[in-house]
This record gives structure tokens, sequence and C-alpha cells, in this order.
């Protein structure tokens, strides 16, 4: 078989051919003139012969480039119409966005009829699970989480936002019990804890200068939750102390529903959003630009 010439000499060919003009070819392929003529150049030594000629101030095919130029134009139409069926395709599916529980239902849900109609081109889909999200599931497109270094490398990530962790409970609680240091009122309070942030309070603990062994015995003398969602309905239930991503009770310390006497601590994961393997990253950009003027929005 033939070796193929450059397809960018082709394209250049096809364009020139069909516009008459390297000047006007150079224009729609947004390169240079120089770059279009060295383009003819290369293809004409490919196959040794002229392939146009002059024509008044423009160009025309020679009989070889008139031989050459159905074949070549009728490849790179077949190309832009597959292209563009693609594009259409991808354009009108469903996006699908996997989001854990607490995190759609706290803030994400309050913000979807927004969301949509900002970006009704995404077709938003959004599907919830209360397990540990794997971002490389097949069934979704996006992963929205908060997650810590490393990650997957052949994955794009979209960093959203630092995580900041807080300790929170009802004003009915701080009142009486939220008096004097960090570790009194560990020693004091009943902690609330889930399964499935382990880390959470050893970090909140360690960044007030609380020691291990006076967290192991609030933690035993704590209740535990399988989710963070249940978590934080018992903190609103007055049931004790909980620690959570400040993002997630920002709502409910604005309100006055919670109170955090404590400031919020940096931890080292951020929020993120994780694009499937093979995924439209344009679909994704879009989507992470909205996130991103939301969450600054909330943290002004």
């Amino acid at each position: 078989m033939a070796t193929l010439p450059s397809l960018n000499a082709l394209r250049a060919f096809e364009a020139t051919a069909r516009l008459g003009s390297v000047s006007a070819a150079a224009e729609e392929l947004h390169v240079t003139h120089g770059a279009v003529s060295r383009q003819l150049r290369t293809l004409g030594e490919h196959f040794g012969v002229e392939l146009f000629e002059k024509a008044g101030r423009g160009l025309v095919p020679t009989s070889h480039g008139r031989l050459l130029y159905p074949a070549v134009g009728e490849a790179f139409s077949r190309l832009s119409e597959g292209c563009s069926a693609l594009t259409r395709h991808l354009d009108e599916a469903p996006f699908t966005l996997a989001c854990p529980g607490s995190l759609l239902a706290r803030w994400l849900i309050p913000r979807l009829d927004r969301l949509n109609a900002d970006l009704p081109e995404l077709r938003l889909r959004v599907v919830s699970s209360e397990n540990e999200l794997d971002p490389r599931r097949e069934d979704v497109d996006a992963t929205l989480r908060f997650a810590a270094p490393p990650w997957f490398d052949d994955m794009p990530v979209f960093e959203l936002m630092s995580e900041r962790i807080v300790a929170v409970a009802t004003p009915a609680i701080w009142t009486t019990a939220a008096k004097g240091s960090a570790r009194a009122m560990l020693e004091r309070l009943t902690l609330l804890d889930t399964a499935s942030r382990p880390q959470a309070w050893p970090q909140w603990a360690a960044a007030m200068g609380v020691d291990d062994a006076t967290l192991a015995d609030a933690r035993a003398r704590g209740r535990s939750f399988e989710h963070l969602y249940y978590l934080l309905e018992a903190a609103l239930a007055g049931l004790g102390v909980a620690i959570a991503p400040e993002l997630l009770v920002a709502s409910e310390l604005h309100q006055g529903r919670l109170m955090a006497p404590w400031p919020a601590i940096e931890t080292d994961a951020s929020l993120g959003l994780w694009l499937a393997p093979g995924i439209d990253t344009r679909r994704g950009e879009r989507l992470a630009e909205w996130l991103r003027r939301e969450l600054t929005g909330v943290q002004r």
C-alpha cells in the first residue's frame, strides 16, 4: 500500500483547491500563509508533480490536482460529518454526576434548579451513594466528592476548594458545655462519630492540641453513625457534638441551628470533580466552572 501523505498537507490542499487562494485557506485553517505554502510544497514533493497553477491572483488545481481533489474533498467532508455527529451525540447525552448523599442533600440539591437553568446543555442526571464513591464507575461521567491525594494519574480532576472541617452542635449544648478548652469540651460532651470519616475527629483534635488518650475516651463514650448524613441529623437533634465539612453545615450555622465555637481547620483533602476516563472534558470544565462560582459565593 502506498504511503499516505501528511494529513495536514492534504487539509491544506483541500482548503486551497476549494477556496482558490492560499491566504483564504490559511485564514480558514487558522495558520499562517507560509504554513499552508509549506504543506502544499510537501504534498507536491510527495507525488513528484505540481498540484496548482496560477490563475489571475489565485490558484487552481492542475490536471493532477483535479484528479486528487474529489477524493480528498469527500474524505474531509465525511470526517467533518462524523465529528459533528459524535459531538451532537455527546452534547445531547445526559451527563451523569455521582455524589455522596450528604453532599447531595445539604449542598447540591438546593442549587439544582439554578444549575440546570445555567447549564441546560448538560442534561444533568445526579445519582447518590451512601458508600465510598468510586470515580471509575462505568455508569457515571463524573464524581463530586471530598478526597485527599494521591489521585489516579489517568483521570482529570478539577480541584474546587480545600476541605475545612468544624465541630458543631446545637446552641443549647454549647451554652452549657463548650466553655473552656477543646479538651474540656470532649470530656463533657457526647461525641458523634461516623464510620465513613474516621480521620475527621483525630485531625480536628490534633489541630486543637488534644491528646490521643482524651480523644479515645471521648469516642468510646460517644455514638457512631454509618454515614455523615445521619451524623448531622443527630447533631441537629441535640444528641451531641459532630465533626463535619464546613460546607455541609454552612446553612445551619448561618441560621443559628448549629454553632461552632472553635474555628474550622483545613485538612489535606479537597472537594473535586473527577471525570471518568475518556469523558469529554469540555462538559466537565463547564460544570467545574459553575461549581467554583457557587462555592466562591458560599465562602464570601
